[in-house]
């Protein structure tokens, strides 16, 4: 019984995952010499999850089987799609986690583009408590490379809600022609870096390696009024 319940805890009633099907049932009560049991019942203590679809809203998530029952049910992907692509380069903000040695977690809001594999982010010159290069966001990617950067969009319009989150290797550009490069498609995507005397400032290029998506990423007429170089 101790090794059935977390089974069925696990496969059957993960709120993303839905129930097991009879069969499957079934055949976990076989593997484990115990008899059948409808699979709609929760072991005793375990709460109940009761899935409620938000109306209009379409998830590209697909159900979980009982072979990836440790990997994530949101699209998860090593590339960019074209409709994840045009949602984050409608989107201004987005935030950037990076960790030290320690792992301790360190999160904060950036302004980012795309170009082609790679996620850029600035060192502007916005006011901040010490200089770029000791910054904690770039102190922490010299000694911990991966991050993770999570761009999303809340509306109390629930069937608006979406994220993208990307994960890679990030390394800090200090001159170049993709530091150049990077610097001028930012400049172009934000026009208050104009101001800027960012030519010399470093920059995070972040090398994508996974791209996880949950939720609405449509852009309406409304959203279309920023370019972004993809």
């Amino acid at each position: 019984m101790r090794r059935l319940y977390p089974l069925r805890w696990k496969i059957g009633f993960a709120p993303e995952c839905g129930l097991l099907s009879r069969r499957l049932e079934a055949a976990a009560n076989v593997r484990f010499g115990l008899p059948a049991q409808p699979v709609d019942a929760t072991p005793a203590g375990l709460p109940t999850f009761v899935r409620t679809p938000i109306p209009g809203w379409r998830s590209r998530a697909k159900p979980c089987s009982i072979g990836a029952i440790d990997s994530h049910c949101a699209a998860d992907r090593h590339v960019l799609s074209d409709h994840e692509r045009r949602f984050l380069l409608t989107r201004r903000v987005g935030h950037l986690a990076t960790a030290d040695s320690r792992a301790i977690p360190h999160v904060l809001p950036v302004c980012f583009t795309i170009s082609q594999g790679t996620l850029y982010i600035t060192i502007d010159e916005k006011p901040k408590r010490v200089a770029g290069p000791a910054l904690k966001r770039v102190r922490n990617i010299e000694r911990n490379p991966m991050v993770a950067v999570v761009v999303d969009r809340y509306d109390e319009d629930w069937a608006r809600l979406g994220w993208v989150m990307l994960r890679g290797r990030a390394e800090i550009l200090r001159t170049g022609t993709e530091h150049d490069r990077a610097q001028e498609l930012l400049r172009s995507r934000y026009r208050q870096l104009a101001a800027m005397q960012i030519a010399e400032r470093p920059v995070i290029a972040v090398r994508l390696e996974r791209v996880t998506s949950w939720g609405n990423l449509s852009v309406s007429a409304d959203e279309t009024g920023y370019d972004g170089q993809a």
